[in-house]
């Protein structure tokens, strides 16, 4: 239940990343309260699955969650580049994610 919950930070955390972009420099209010409610939700699920799982674990995987849904949404909605450096690295973001996962004791 620990990595479900966790996989939700995750993706609260891309929801809270992209509308920070969105409310430009927080100067429009919707996405500035759409922020905050995720980000309170993003960090509120982290916490509550490292009662179960290690700090670095879930750590990582939570940024990593967020670092890769960042980058899709910003190259598929803001027009960001998607170049052959950007598109290995998000691969390897993603490596680092399975053998984290692989090598975390259940």
């Amino acid at each position: 239940m620990a990595w479900v919950v966790l996989v939700f930070a995750g993706l609260f955390e891309i929801v809270w990343a992209t509308a920070m972009k969105q409310s430009e420099g927080f100067t429009k209010p919707l996405p500035t309260i759409i922020m905050a409610f995720a980000m309170l939700l993003s960090f509120g699920l982290l916490a509550w699955s490292m009662r179960v799982l290690p700090l670095g674990t879930a750590y990582t995987i939570w940024t990593g969650i967020g670092a890769l849904g960042a980058f899709i949404i910003g190259v598929a909605y803001f027009g960001e580049a998607m170049n052959f450096m950007r598109v290995t690295s998000a691969i390897l973001i993603v490596s680092g994610l399975i053998l984290m996962k692989l090598s975390t004791p259940t």
